[in-house]
Formats: structure tokens, sequence, C-alpha cells
């Protein structure tokens, strides 16, 4: 069984739909009718045990994924599963054209400068590849820094570093959301 933190996230479970024990995924893929389909396979962690599930039926509506998976044939069954991650083991997926890369292969990146200068190393990869934020641990705190050609000017993700041209102020905008988070002055989350 490949190890969990080693296998890539390609979707988490929503919520059941229907009365069969069919589910809709919210992927965190750009291959979605490659992923879920008949006959497909994902790993998920369910009941504290990992294990594969396979994909008995599966359908596309809008870009989210409408599945039943075996052995979950009621709505009851199907809502243990929200919440869930599926993943897959990362020799399982797509390859990428040269200059490409998947979102989750920045963490771990070196960020410097187009100047030399170091800013950190990637700890994450926040929201998905229309507006993602990369999550830098820096020596003042963290720091995102949107993930978007005029600022991210060179990715080598074989080297593991990705180059920016930070806008004026960035880093000094995110000391400044560390220092009221110190002082403890942030206002709380507010709800949509």
């Amino acid at each position: 069984m490949p190890e969990w933190e080693s296998m890539v996230l390609v979707g988490r479970v929503a919520r059941p739909h229907g009365i069969r024990g069919q589910v809709v995924v919210n992927p965190e893929t750009d291959f979605v009718a490659e992923r879920f389909h008949d006959g497909a396979q994902v790993w998920i962690r369910h009941a504290g045990r990992d294990g594969a599930l396979t994909i008995t039926d599966a359908r596309i509506e809008g870009r989210r994924p409408i599945v039943a998976f075996d052995g979950f044939d009621s709505i009851e069954a199907a809502e243990t599963l929200a919440g869930a991650e599926l993943r897959v083991p990362e020799s399982w997926l797509q390859p990428l054209p040269e200059g490409t890369y998947y979102l989750h292969q920045l963490v771990g990146c070196r960020v410097e400068t187009v100047d030399g200068a170091t800013v950190g190393d990637v700890t994450r990869v926040e929201g998905g590849a229309g507006a993602a934020m990369l999550a830098v641990a820096a020596a003042q705190g963290e720091v995102l820094v949107p993930l978007a050609q005029e600022i991210c000017v060179g990715i080598d993700v074989g080297a593991r570093l990705i180059r920016v041209r930070m806008p004026e102020g960035l880093l000094e905008l995110n000391e400044t959301k560390a220092s009221r988070k110190v002082r403890g002055d942030e206002a709380p989350p507010r709800e949509a």
C-alpha cells in the first residue's frame, strides 16, 4: 500500500448525491475525466484506515464528478465519506509537457528574488490554478506570494527553485500582518 503522505490529493468528497450511495467530489485536479471514471481507483483514509476505493459509476456535472464507490450503496454509507480526501500515488499522475508542473511539486521549493535574495521555502500552495498563492516560510514569518507569471518569473521544479519579482511592499505587508497577529490586533475572520 502506498504511504498516505506521499500520495497526491486529487479530490475531496463534498456530500452525498441521491439515495444510492453516490457522492459529489470537489476535484483537485485539472484531469477530472481521466481521474474519475468507471473502474478508476482512489485512496481514502476512512474510519481510521487507509484503503483503495474503486469507482463503479461516474459522470461529470459542471466541473464536479458524481461518483459511486464499490461497497457504498446507500445514502447512509455515502454520508460517512463527506469531507474525505481522495488521493492517488504520484506515479499515477498524467505526464505534463515540458515547462509545466503540478502545484504540489512547488512545496519545498526555495523562493529567491530576481536579485538573488532568499525569501524562504514554499510550505503549501493555497487555492487552485486560477488564483493560487504560495505560502512561503520567510524570516519575517509566512509570506503569501501570488502564483502569477508577472511575479513568479522563473520556476524550475527540478532545481527546486522559484525566482520572483516581488511587487513593492508585498514583504512589508506580510510583516505588518505578522506583527498584528503577534500583538493580537488582527481582526477575527468573518463570515462571508
